[in-house]
C-alpha cells in the first residue's frame, strides 16, 4: 500500500513596506511612543505667589492676595457644604432651619471678597474702546488716572459702609434663626471695599514706578 507523503504546511507572511517610509524611520505625524505630559499653570496662580511691587509693598500685596484667596475658598466651600447638608436633611430628616441665613452671610462674604480678587486680576467689566486705541504713554497715564479715581471711590464706599455698620450695631438687631447680631454679617462689606481700594492704589503705584502697563 502506497501512502502519500505528507507535506508540512507553511504559512507565509509578506510584509509590504512603503519605500517612502524606511523601517528604521517612523512615518510623519505618528504619535510619540513616549508621550510627554505637559501641565499648564494658570497665570492667576503665578500672580498670587509673586508680586511685581518691590520691598514692603510686595509683601503687603501678597498678604492681601492670600487673605482674598482664603476668604473666597472658605466662603465657597461653606456654601457648598451647607447647601448639600440642607438638601440631605430635607430628604431624610428635616431641613436645617438656619441654612438660608447662613448662605446669605456667606454670599455677602464671597461677593465683597470677590470684588477685590477681580480687581487684582483685572476681571472687572471694562469699556476699553478708547483705551485700546491710545499709544503706550497716554495709555499708561490713563491707567494711573483710572486706578486712582477708582481707589478713591472704593475707599469712600468703605468709609460709608463702615458708618452703616456702626449704625446697625447701635440698633442691636439680630437674625431670626441664628440669633446673632446683624452687624456681624455686614463686616465683610467695608473690608471688601477697603481691600479693593488698596488693590487699585497698588495698581497705580506699580504703573508709576514701572515702565510696562
Amino acid at each position: 500500500m502506497c501512502r502519500a507523503r505528507s507535506r508540512p504546511t507553511h504559512t507565509t507572511f509578506l510584509l509590504f513596506v512603503n519605500p517612502e517610509f524606511p523601517v528604521t524611520q517612523e512615518p510623519p505625524n505618528s504619535p510619540d511612543p513616549a508621550p510627554i505630559i505637559a501641565a499648564e499653570v494658570e497665570p492667576d496662580i503665578l500672580e498670587d505667589s509673586t508680586s511685581a511691587l518691590p520691598g514692603f509693598l510686595g509683601v503687603f500685596d501678597l498678604a492681601i492676595a492670600k487673605l482674598e484667596a482664603i476668604m473666597l475658598a472658605v466662603g465657597v466651600l461653606l456654601v457648598a457644604l451647607n447647601t448639600v447638608a440642607n438638601v440631605i436633611g430635607r430628604v431624610f430628616f428635616e431641613s436645617i432651619y438656619f441654612s438660608e441665613e447662613l448662605n446669605r452671610i456667606l454670599i455677602i462674604l464671597i461677593t465683597f471678597a470677590g470684588i477685590s480678587y477681580a480687581a487684582r486680576h483685572g476681571r472687572h467689566i471694562r469699556m476699553s474702546a478708547i483705551y485700546d486705541t491710545l499709544p503706550p504713554r497716554p495709555r499708561k497715564l490713563l491707567t494711573i488716572f483710572i486706578s486712582v479715581v477708582t481707589a478713591v471711590f472704593m475707599l469712600g464706599l468703605a468709609w460709608y459702609s463702615l458708618q452703616f455698620l456702626l449704625t446697625t450695631m447701635g440698633r442691636g438687631r439680630v437674625l431670626p434663626a441664628l440669633q446673632i447680631p446683624i452687624w456681624i454679617t455686614l463686616c465683610w462689606v467695608p473690608l471688601g471695599f477697603l481691600l479693593t481700594g488698596i488693590q487699585y492704589t497698588l495698581t497705580a503705584i506699580k504703573n508709576v514706578i514701572e515702565d510696562d502697563i
